[in-house]
């Protein structure tokens, strides 16, 4: 019995006993006690109606956010495996990462064109 995959489905078993007990704990154990503005969706400050307020345009300025946030997220996510294999992908690995930080440029310039910098 040398598999080495043994450890690695104690390790997950393990994580799912734990994942699952304490969803199950948080539901025996936590308070219950419900009211109006906790069943309440929450729409990040915003008071949720089924149209905009006075027929105006719908804020976008929290999804703005949200989308900058993923986009720096997903560009980290690929810029690092690059950094740290740099010399073995040389040209091709220049050439895409280029490539990808030009394309990752277009919802930067989309955010910062509809307002999503600015803080005022």
């Amino acid at each position: 019995m040398n598999n080495p995959y043994v450890p690695l489905l104690v390790l997950m078993g393990i994580s799912m006993v734990l994942a699952i007990g304490g969803v199950a704990a948080s539901a025996l154990i936590g308070p219950k006690r419900y009211n109006k503005a906790k069943l309440e969706a929450y729409e990040c400050g915003i008071q949720p109606t089924p149209h905009a307020v006075d027929g105006g345009k719908f804020p976008v300025k929290y999804y703005l956010v949200a989308m900058t946030f993923i986009v720096f997220d997903i560009e980290i996510i690929f810029l690092y495996p690059w950094a740290v294999d740099f010399t073995h992908l040389a040209a091709f690995g220049a050439v895409a990462m280029l490539s990808f930080l030009a394309l990752i440029t277009v919802p930067f310039i989309y955010e910062w064109r509809r307002g999503g910098f600015d803080w005022v």
